[in-house]
């Protein structure tokens, strides 16, 4: 089985010395998320992470969710429940909500580390509180003031968790398919009928109530996603004055058996005439969807940096213990029988590749946290506008590039085991298996691409990207004497300087053929990705160097970012080509001689 332990110490490097959380938090107003409180807030996540929900991860693989199909109800696994209930008592449900709700109101960016911990001890239980936050974010930004009243409260305090009914059987991207149906009831609220499918967390038995935010067309609504109308539809029956009723006709009609995740209850949920009640305006759904969809992405994007930073760090430990053949320059332990396979260029390329991607997107994503922070509650309106635009343009890139790289850990760390990794018993093969679905639910990588490209870079014409190049622009000025990125810093502003001409190439193309967006999307998010991380990677050697950690850290960043800058960084050549080669390849070959 494998083994967790939070890495607290690098999480606070990333959170206060290089993204500087404790000075943005006071200016902010957060006067007492000073860095000692949040130090302890982490310290006591861990303990729960590493303690309560690490040794029920495999128990929750092998066992999985039972779904009883004469009472549409299902049964987490052994521990679950008990762990969401300690969960509960801790308070770490409303570690970031409202206090006018009952939440403790800390930054957004504390939440982020607590997610990655939560994600990296056990996946598949934290997808069972993991949508509630978006749902409280789509009541609290969209909802009359009743429904929050009524329904944040308990969500907030963790007695009910939430939902995010999008998807249906017929449709999945293509919202503006869907079939779900809402009729107006006398008393003001809808019927809601219709089946969703894919709904993490739709039915279990860890609270009495579930809300379930749903999708669903208003009788004579538009067609396409401008007839979309946002419903909140609850387990049990819900009054306006907070009054819980009987069952409602919400009913889970099975659960999904997957390739990971199993404790995870991944379900189809039918409404027969459900009771639910209209959230925001009529016809105008897709913005509170997105709301929660703009949440839940970034949490995916933790998913894959847990699971990465889990894998390495059991990958780690054994290739210092798993003796192997000598080191290819003359023996490193002459008194063993063969040396740790840590000495061997191939495994540590693994390990160093694993490393480079979970600190460096360690800070990535715990910037996009503050940004969300700033978003809210800086006191300029500009400065609000500035950071909204960055973490929008960042949170395709964070959920990508996240997923994507956690995949690549999990199956690197796998490697690192040979066929000790394929086998269940070091748990290595379920962290790979759980790795795969975070790259697909929430929006693909490929839709995580388009969002980028078409919508972020052309649509909104690159503003996100202007402040993030402004960023870089700022550092490598503010650094150019600096020795300690006197290597870096160069290659840095060619990248960011050819970032820019590859955006204006495909914004051109695009003019004459708007396949060329398509054709470009994905290998422009990765090439994104990859030249943020660089960014990441500069600024952690320069605070590091300032920092008061010992020199093994200080050289561990300097030789992480150097490993980074000279076999990761690199990949960015083979995206550019694909950027820059066009639609012309992609398009031409006729559908039907795919398999000529």
């Amino acid at each position: 089985m494998s083994q967790y332990k939070a890495p607290l110490r690098d999480m606070q490097f990333a959170l206060f010395d290089v993204v500087g959380a404790e000075a943005e938090f006071a200016r902010l107003g957060f006067s007492d998320a000073n860095r000692e409180l949040v130090e302890a807030v982490l310290e006591e996540s861990a303990r729960f992470a590493e303690n309560v929900l690490a040794p029920l991860n495999e128990v929750g693989d092998r066992e999985g969710c039972t779904h009883d199909k004469a009472t549409g109800t299902v049964t987490t696994p052994t521990g679950f429940k008990q762990a969401y209930q300690q969960y509960v008592e801790g308070g770490w449900t409303g570690l970031v909500s409202a206090v006018e709700y009952g939440g403790q109101g800390l930054p957004q960016a504390v939440g982020f580390p607590q997610k990655e911990m939560i994600d990296a001890a056990n996946l598949a239980w934290g997808n069972f509180p993991l949508l509630s936050h978006g749902a409280t974010e789509a009541l609290l930004h969209h909802g009359e003031d009743w429904q929050r009243e009524v329904f944040l409260k308990p969500l907030t305090e963790g007695r009910w968790t939430g939902t995010m009914c999008l998807t249906e059987p017929h449709c999945g991207t293509d919202l503006g398919m869907l079939k779900t149906r809402a009729e107006p009831n006398e008393d003001g609220s809808y019927a809601i009928t219709g089946t969703k499918i894919f709904i993490t967390a739709g039915e279990h038995d860890l609270t009495d109530n579930i809300v379930h935010l749903v999708l669903a067309r208003l009788p004579d609504a538009p067609a396409g996603t401008k007839g979309i109308s946002l419903f909140v539809v609850p387990k049990k029956r819900v009054a306006r004055d907070g009054t819980v009723g009987d069952a409602n006709e919400v009913r889970c009609g099975s659960i999904e058996h997957k390739m990971g995740i199993h404790g995870s209850a991944t379900c189809v949920i039918n409404f027969d005439g459900a009771q639910g009640y209209l959230v925001g305006q009529p016809n105008k759904g897709m913005s509170g969807m997105f709301t929660m969809m703009n949440a839940a992405r970034l949490a995916v994007g933790l998913q894959g940096l847990g699971l990465s930073d889990r894998a390495l760090q059991n990958a780690l430990a054994y290739s210092r213990e798993r003796l192997q053949m000598r080191s290819l320059s003359g023996p490193k332990f002459p008194e063993k029988p063969a040396d740790p396979i840590i000495v061997h260029p191939d495994v540590r390329r693994m390990l160093l590749t694993c490393k480079a991607l979970v600190e460096g997107g360690r800070v990535m994503s715990y910037h996009a946290g503050l940004l969300i922070d700033t978003a809210q509650h800086a006191s300029d309106e500009g400065e609000r506008q500035q950071a909204d635009a960055l973490v929008g343009f960042m949170t395709p890139i964070v959920k990508a590039c996240l997923t994507e790289w956690g995949v690549e850990c999990t199956y690197h760390a796998l490697q690192c085991y040979g066929g000790h990794g394929y086998i269940a018993e070091h748990g290595m093969e379920q962290l790979a298996r759980d790795a795969r679905i975070t790259t697909l639910y929430e929006g693909t990588t490929g839709i995580q691409a388009l969002d980028l490209m078409g919508r972020k870079v052309m649509q909104l014409q690159g503003a996100g990207l202007k402040v993030f190049l402004g960023m870089v622009g700022a550092f490598c000025k503010e650094h150019a004497g600096n020795p300690a990125v006197a290597g870096l810093l160069g290659t840095l502003q060619e990248k960011a300087a050819e970032w820019q001409q590859l955006t204006r190439q495909v914004a051109e193309r695009a003019a004459a053929n708007p396949e060329e967006i398509g054709a470009a999307a994905y290998d422009y998010l990765m090439y994104s990705g990859y030249v943020a991380l660089a960014y990441w990677w500069a600024r952690s050697v320069v605070a590091a160097e300032a920092s008061s950690h010992p020199e093994a850290f200080k050289a561990a960043k300097r030789e992480t970012a150097r490993f980074y800058f000279d076999r990761i960084l690199p990949r960015t050549l083979a995206h550019a080509a694909g950027i820059t080669a066009g639609a012309g390849s992609l398009m031409t070959l006729d559908a039907a001689h795919f398999d000529a």
